[in-house]
Protein backbone atom coordinates (compact mmCIF):
# COMPACT_ATOMS: atom_id res chain seq x y z
CA UNK A 1 0.00 0.00 0.00
CA UNK A 2 3.20 2.25 0.15
CA UNK A 3 2.62 2.77 -3.69
CA UNK A 4 -1.56 3.43 -3.50
CA UNK A 5 -4.14 3.47 -0.62
CA UNK A 6 -6.34 0.30 -1.17
CA UNK A 7 -9.86 0.26 0.34
CA UNK A 8 -9.72 -3.51 1.39
CA UNK A 9 -7.02 -2.48 3.55
CA UNK A 10 -9.29 -1.51 6.23
CA UNK A 11 -9.47 -5.36 7.56
CA UNK A 12 -5.59 -5.37 8.15
CA UNK A 13 -5.69 -1.89 9.45
CA UNK A 14 -7.96 -2.69 12.34
CA UNK A 15 -6.71 -5.78 13.16
CA UNK A 16 -3.09 -3.71 13.46
CA UNK A 17 -1.18 -6.02 10.79
CA UNK A 18 -0.51 -3.17 8.58
CA UNK A 19 3.11 -1.97 8.50
CA UNK A 20 3.99 1.52 10.03
CA UNK A 21 4.16 3.46 6.41
CA UNK A 22 1.07 1.51 5.03
CA UNK A 23 -0.69 2.31 8.42
CA UNK A 24 -0.22 6.34 8.34
CA UNK A 25 -0.81 6.53 4.70
CA UNK A 26 -4.06 4.21 5.40
CA UNK A 27 -4.88 7.10 8.76
CA UNK A 28 -4.44 9.69 5.78
CA UNK A 29 -6.83 7.97 3.46
CA UNK A 30 -9.50 7.44 6.38
CA UNK A 31 -10.24 10.92 6.20
CA UNK A 32 -11.72 11.62 2.91
CA UNK A 33 -13.34 7.85 3.08
CA UNK A 34 -16.48 7.86 4.57
CA UNK A 35 -17.07 4.19 3.24
CA UNK A 36 -13.89 2.99 4.86
CA UNK A 37 -14.67 4.55 7.84
CA UNK A 38 -17.81 3.01 8.40
CA UNK A 39 -16.24 -0.45 8.07
CA UNK A 40 -13.67 0.40 9.95
CA UNK A 41 -16.32 0.99 12.35
CA UNK A 42 -17.83 -2.70 11.95
CA UNK A 43 -14.48 -3.83 12.56
CA UNK A 44 -13.46 -2.20 15.48
CA UNK A 45 -12.13 -3.92 18.93
CA UNK A 46 -11.65 -7.19 16.85
CA UNK A 47 -7.78 -7.63 17.20
CA UNK A 48 -8.34 -7.60 20.85
CA UNK A 49 -11.43 -10.53 20.78
CA UNK A 50 -8.90 -12.13 18.08
CA UNK A 51 -5.93 -11.59 20.38
CA UNK A 52 -8.13 -13.76 23.16
CA UNK A 53 -8.23 -16.57 21.69
CA UNK A 54 -5.93 -19.38 21.87
CA UNK A 55 -3.72 -21.09 19.54
CA UNK A 56 -5.23 -22.28 16.23
CA UNK A 57 -3.48 -25.58 14.51
CA UNK A 58 -1.27 -24.48 11.91
CA UNK A 59 -0.47 -27.91 9.86
CA UNK A 60 2.41 -26.12 8.13
CA UNK A 61 3.64 -25.11 11.33
CA UNK A 62 5.74 -26.80 14.19
CA UNK A 63 3.62 -25.70 16.49
CA UNK A 64 -0.08 -23.81 17.20
CA UNK A 65 -0.34 -19.97 16.95
CA UNK A 66 -2.67 -17.59 18.44
CA UNK A 67 -5.40 -16.86 15.96
CA UNK A 68 -4.11 -12.94 15.74
CA UNK A 69 0.19 -14.59 14.78
CA UNK A 70 -1.37 -16.24 12.21
CA UNK A 71 -3.19 -13.64 10.73
CA UNK A 72 -0.02 -11.62 10.59
CA UNK A 73 2.35 -14.27 9.27
CA UNK A 74 -0.66 -14.88 6.74
CA UNK A 75 -0.77 -10.85 6.14
CA UNK A 76 3.20 -10.89 4.86
CA UNK A 77 3.07 -13.37 2.86
CA UNK A 78 -0.22 -12.04 0.88
CA UNK A 79 1.30 -8.71 0.72
CA UNK A 80 3.91 -10.68 -1.44
CA UNK A 81 0.85 -12.19 -3.94
CA UNK A 82 -2.81 -10.76 -4.28
CA UNK A 83 -3.80 -8.01 -1.06
CA UNK A 84 -7.62 -9.73 -1.59
CA UNK A 85 -7.05 -13.17 -0.74
CA UNK A 86 -5.88 -12.12 2.45
CA UNK A 87 -8.70 -9.78 3.12
CA UNK A 88 -11.05 -12.53 2.40
CA UNK A 89 -9.61 -14.95 4.65
CA UNK A 90 -9.48 -12.01 7.76
CA UNK A 91 -13.43 -11.55 6.89
CA UNK A 92 -14.18 -15.23 6.87
CA UNK A 93 -11.80 -15.55 10.19
CA UNK A 94 -13.53 -12.44 12.00
CA UNK A 95 -17.19 -13.89 10.89
CA UNK A 96 -16.71 -17.15 12.66
CA UNK A 97 -15.25 -15.99 15.95
CA UNK A 98 -18.27 -12.94 15.99
CA UNK A 99 -20.07 -16.76 15.61
CA UNK A 100 -19.01 -18.09 18.05
CA UNK A 101 -17.48 -20.93 15.38
CA UNK A 102 -13.68 -21.58 16.62
CA UNK A 103 -12.98 -24.27 13.84
CA UNK A 104 -9.50 -25.33 14.52
CA UNK A 105 -9.52 -23.27 17.76
CA UNK A 106 -8.34 -24.51 21.74
CA UNK A 107 -9.88 -22.34 23.87
CA UNK A 108 -9.04 -22.73 27.57
CA UNK A 109 -12.04 -22.48 30.41
CA UNK A 110 -10.11 -18.71 31.06
CA UNK A 111 -11.31 -17.70 27.47
CA UNK A 112 -14.42 -17.94 27.59
CA UNK A 113 -15.17 -15.22 29.91
CA UNK A 114 -13.10 -13.04 28.33
CA UNK A 115 -15.15 -13.70 25.14
CA UNK A 116 -18.72 -13.25 26.57
CA UNK A 117 -17.58 -9.95 28.20
CA UNK A 118 -16.23 -8.53 24.74
CA UNK A 119 -19.96 -9.75 23.24
CA UNK A 120 -22.07 -9.40 25.97
CA UNK A 121 -23.04 -5.26 25.91
CA UNK A 122 -23.55 -5.84 22.34
CA UNK A 123 -22.49 -2.50 21.45
CA UNK A 124 -20.92 -1.57 18.29
CA UNK A 125 -17.35 0.38 18.57
CA UNK A 126 -18.44 3.91 18.35
CA UNK A 127 -21.40 3.32 21.38
CA UNK A 128 -18.48 1.82 23.30
CA UNK A 129 -16.57 4.68 22.61
CA UNK A 130 -19.38 7.29 23.84
CA UNK A 131 -20.88 5.35 26.76
CA UNK A 132 -16.96 5.14 28.14
CA UNK A 133 -16.05 9.22 27.50
CA UNK A 134 -17.58 12.01 28.58
CA UNK A 135 -20.05 13.30 25.89
CA UNK A 136 -20.62 16.73 24.98
CA UNK A 137 -24.15 17.48 24.87
CA UNK A 138 -25.41 19.13 21.71
CA UNK A 139 -28.06 22.03 21.06
CA UNK A 140 -30.36 20.87 18.20
CA UNK A 141 -33.15 21.69 16.24
CA UNK A 142 -36.98 20.60 15.65
CA UNK A 143 -36.20 18.35 18.58
CA UNK A 144 -32.93 16.52 17.61
CA UNK A 145 -30.80 15.35 20.09
CA UNK A 146 -27.54 14.64 20.81
CA UNK A 147 -23.56 14.79 21.41
CA UNK A 148 -20.31 13.97 20.96
CA UNK A 149 -17.35 12.34 22.87
CA UNK A 150 -14.04 13.65 21.55
CA UNK A 151 -10.35 12.94 21.69
CA UNK A 152 -7.48 14.41 20.39
CA UNK A 153 -5.24 12.33 18.16
CA UNK A 154 -1.74 12.42 16.42
CA UNK A 155 -3.56 13.02 13.01
CA UNK A 156 -6.30 15.08 14.28
CA UNK A 157 -9.50 14.66 16.09
CA UNK A 158 -11.63 11.50 16.75
CA UNK A 159 -15.37 12.17 17.78
CA UNK A 160 -18.07 9.80 18.46
CA UNK A 161 -21.41 10.97 17.68
CA UNK A 162 -24.87 10.03 19.10
CA UNK A 163 -28.16 11.34 17.31
CA UNK A 164 -31.83 11.10 18.42
CA UNK A 165 -35.16 12.81 17.18
CA UNK A 166 -34.12 12.63 13.69
CA UNK A 167 -36.42 11.11 10.98
CA UNK A 168 -35.65 10.07 7.39
CA UNK A 169 -35.06 10.26 4.31
CA UNK A 170 -32.54 12.68 4.97
CA UNK A 171 -28.51 12.84 4.56
CA UNK A 172 -26.24 14.20 6.99
CA UNK A 173 -23.09 14.85 7.74
CA UNK A 174 -20.84 15.64 10.86
CA UNK A 175 -18.31 18.72 9.97
CA UNK A 176 -15.84 20.06 12.59
CA UNK A 177 -15.60 23.68 12.18
CA UNK A 178 -12.11 25.36 13.02
CA UNK A 179 -11.44 28.67 15.11
CA UNK A 180 -10.05 30.09 11.84
CA UNK A 181 -13.45 28.97 10.00
CA UNK A 182 -12.43 25.92 8.32
CA UNK A 183 -14.96 23.78 7.72
CA UNK A 184 -13.95 19.60 7.52
CA UNK A 185 -16.56 16.78 7.36
CA UNK A 186 -15.63 14.10 9.17
CA UNK A 187 -18.68 11.41 8.52
CA UNK A 188 -21.56 10.87 6.34
CA UNK A 189 -24.70 8.92 6.73
CA UNK A 190 -28.22 8.09 5.59
CA UNK A 191 -31.47 8.43 7.58
CA UNK A 192 -33.79 6.03 6.87
CA UNK A 193 -37.27 7.04 7.00
CA UNK A 194 -37.87 5.60 10.18
CA UNK A 195 -35.64 7.53 11.46
CA UNK A 196 -33.47 7.01 14.44
CA UNK A 197 -34.37 7.99 18.32
CA UNK A 198 -38.37 8.45 17.24
CA UNK A 199 -41.28 6.47 18.28
CA UNK A 200 -41.56 3.29 16.19
CA UNK A 201 -37.01 3.36 16.03
CA UNK A 202 -36.15 4.08 19.81
CA UNK A 203 -32.40 3.21 19.48
CA UNK A 204 -29.91 6.57 18.28
CA UNK A 205 -27.52 6.27 15.88
CA UNK A 206 -23.85 6.21 16.82
CA UNK A 207 -21.42 7.16 14.43
CA UNK A 208 -17.30 7.69 14.35
CA UNK A 209 -15.75 10.43 12.98
CA UNK A 210 -12.16 11.69 12.16
CA UNK A 211 -11.34 15.44 11.70
CA UNK A 212 -7.12 16.32 10.28
CA UNK A 213 -7.96 20.09 12.14
CA UNK A 214 -6.61 19.73 15.67
CA UNK A 215 -9.05 19.28 18.66
CA UNK A 216 -7.44 22.31 19.97
CA UNK A 217 -8.01 24.57 16.68
CA UNK A 218 -11.78 23.43 16.73
CA UNK A 219 -14.57 25.43 17.73
CA UNK A 220 -17.52 23.45 17.42
CA UNK A 221 -19.30 20.68 15.77
CA UNK A 222 -22.57 20.88 13.11
CA UNK A 223 -24.68 17.79 12.21
CA UNK A 224 -26.10 18.83 8.96
CA UNK A 225 -28.27 17.58 6.44
CA UNK A 226 -27.01 17.64 2.41
CA UNK A 227 -29.51 20.34 2.16
CA UNK A 228 -27.17 22.84 4.25
CA UNK A 229 -30.13 22.51 7.34
CA UNK A 230 -28.42 22.20 10.66
CA UNK A 231 -29.66 19.85 12.91
CA UNK A 232 -27.40 19.52 16.08
CA UNK A 233 -24.56 22.04 17.37
CA UNK A 234 -21.85 21.01 19.91
CA UNK A 235 -19.50 23.34 21.04
CA UNK A 236 -15.92 21.78 22.00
Amino acid sequence: MTSRVEHTDVGAYALGLLEEDDRHAFEAHLLGCAPCRAELSDLSGMASVLSGIGPVEDYGAPSPEPVIDLLQRKKRTDRKTRRGTFVIGMAAAVTLVAGGLTIGTQLSADDVPQMAQAHGSHMGPAEQFYADGKPIEGTGVDGVTGGLVVESKAWGTHAALKLAGVKGPLECELVSVGKSGDRRVMTGWSVPPAGYGVPGSPDPLYMHGGSATPLKDIDHFEVVTSAGKKLLNIHA
